[in-house]
């Protein structure tokens, strides 16, 4: 079953000019990793500090599987450098309402 993972994100404002590449950098290897079919980034229109990055998983396990790579030295980033609180992890799918 698909998921998506909303990664709700607030940024230092001092980090908001170079935020955008460094995010690109991050989600290349989100895009590229097994069982992702692909990421949007959006980005608050009153508040430029706040992103969210919607992923979509073909399953919750290929989603686990990135989490739990992420969490290892091959797999950590540098986006913590940028961000002003930790970020806010929601997982879902999509329902037919």
């Amino acid at each position: 079953m698909t998921v998506i993972s909303l990664l709700d994100l607030h940024l230092k404002a001092d980090a908001l000019e170079g935020a955008p590449a460094l995010i690109a950098s991050v989600l290349s290897a989100t895009r590229a990793f097994d069982g992702n079919l692909g990421v949007d980034v959006i980005v608050d229109v009153d508040d430029p500090a706040h992103y969210v990055a919607v992923e979509k998983w073909e399953s919750i396990e290929a989603d686990d599987a990135y989490r739990a790579w992420r969490a290892t030295p091959e797999g950590a980033s540098a986006l913590g450098t940028i961000l002003a609180a930790a970020p806010t992890l929601t997982r879902g799918t999509v329902v037919d309402a």
